[in-house]
C-alpha cells in the first residue's frame, strides 16, 4: 500500500506536469487534526482547472493514479429534477488495487476560488499563479456539535414523537421494510441529534459527534452508548417493536436532560400522546375497525 508521501507526489507531480491544473488543495479527515488516523482515509483532492471538459471527455488520464479496483463518477448520471454543472466541476472516486482510496474533484479556477471558502478543513497544497485565496490553519469548526435554540430543541422532539404514527401502523400492518424505514431514516436522526447535543453540553460544544454519530462514544457514558447501540434491530416485527420503544425510552430521558441542562421548555404532552398511540396500535387485534 503506498504511503501518504508517495500518494501526494503522485498528485502533485500530475498538476505540476499539466499546465492545465493551476492549483491543488485537498480536504477531508487527512487536513483535520483531530480525525483518527488509519488506512482507510481517503486523499480528497481538488484540482483547480483551466477548463473541466477535456478531463471528462477523456478520462484516460486517471490511469496515471494507479490500478483501479473500481471507481466511481458521482457526476455522470442525473436524477429526476438534479441538474450537474460538470462545466464548473466533476468528480472521480477511485479505489486502487492496493488499498488507497482517491476523491478526486476537478473545478474551474473560478468556482474553486469561491468553493474553497465553504469549508475550513481546505489546505492548498499547490497554487501556480495565485488564483486561490490564503487559507487559515485546516479547522474542524464547522463541524463542532452546535448549541441549538428553544425552536430546533423543540422541532426535533416533535419530529421524533409525531413520526412514531408511522412506524405504530406499519408494525400492525405487518410491514418490516417501511417500518425499518421510518425507523432509521426519520425517527433515528432525531436521537441521534439529541444524543450529540448532549455530548456538546458535556463538552461544552468543542467536539464533532463525526458522520452517524460514530464518535459519540468518546464523549456519552458507555452505558448509554450501548442502549443507542441497542436500538438498531433485525427485521422480525417483535424485534423491532421492542427496538421501537427502547428509542422511545433513551429519547424521552436524553430530551429531558437537554432541556433541564439548557433551560428548554419540553412539551410533555406530545410524548405522552405520541406513546399513548404507539401503545395502543401495537396491542390491536390484526381484525381490529378502530384505534381507540
Amino acid at each position: 500500500m503506498r504511503t501518504e508521501k508517495e500518494m501526494l507526489g503522485l498528485i502533485l507531480d500530475t498538476a505540476y506536469a499539466d499546465d492545465r491544473i493551476r492549483a491543488v488543495y485537498m480536504n477531508g479527515s487527512r487536513t483535520n487534526k483531530n480525525a483518527p488516523k488509519d488506512i482507510f482515509q481517503d486523499y480528497d483532492i481538488v484540482y483547480a482547472v483551466t477548463e473541466t471538459e477535456p478531463f471528462i471527455e477523456d478520462k484516460d488520464w486517471i490511469r496515471r493514479f494507479g490500478e483501479i479496483l473500481f471507481m466511481q463518477y458521482p457526476d455522470e448520471y442525473e436524477l429526476p429534477g438534479e441538474v450537474i454543472d460538470r462545466h464548473s466541476h466533476y468528480g472521480f472516486l477511485m479505489m486502487f488495487s492496493d488499498g488507497n482510496r482517491l476523491d478526486l474533484t476537478v473545478q474551474r479556477v473560478e468556482y474553486a476560488r469561491e468553493n474553497i471558502l465553504t469549508d475550513r478543513l481546505c489546505r492548498v497544497l499547490l497554487d501556480k499563479d495565485g488564483c486561490l485565496p490564503t487559507m487559515p490553519e485546516p479547522s474542524d469548526a464547522d463541524h463542532l456539535i452546535r448549541k441549538p435554540d428553544q425552536k430546533l430543541f423543540s422541532c426535533v422532539c416533535n419530529e421524533f414523537w409525531w413520526c412514531l404514527n408511522n412506524i405504530a401502523k406499519g408494525l400492525w400492518r405487518g410491514e418490516p421494510t417501511y417500518v425499518q424505514d421510518m425507523l432509521n431514516c426519520v425517527v433515528r436522526p432525531q436521537l441521534l441529534q439529541m444524543l450529540s447535543w448532549k455530548a456538546g453540553i458535556l463538552t461544552d460544544w468543542t467536539v464533532s459527534s463525526g458522520k452517524s454519530g460514530k464518535y459519540l462514544p468518546n464523549w456519552l457514558s458507555s452505558d448509554e452508548w450501548q442502549r443507542y447501540l441497542s436500538t438498531y434491530c433485525g427485521a422480525g416485527i417483535e424485534e423491532i417493536r421492542d427496538a421501537v420503544f427502547r428509542m422511545c425510552d433513551q429519547f424521552a430521558e436524553v430530551s429531558g436532560w437537554v432541556a433541564g441542562r439548557l433551560g428548554f421548555e419540553l412539551d410533555r404532552s406530545e410524548a405522552d400522546g405520541s406513546m399513548r398511540y404507539l401503545k395502543a396500535v401495537t396491542e390491536l387485534p390484526e381484525d381490529a375497525d378502530s384505534v381507540f
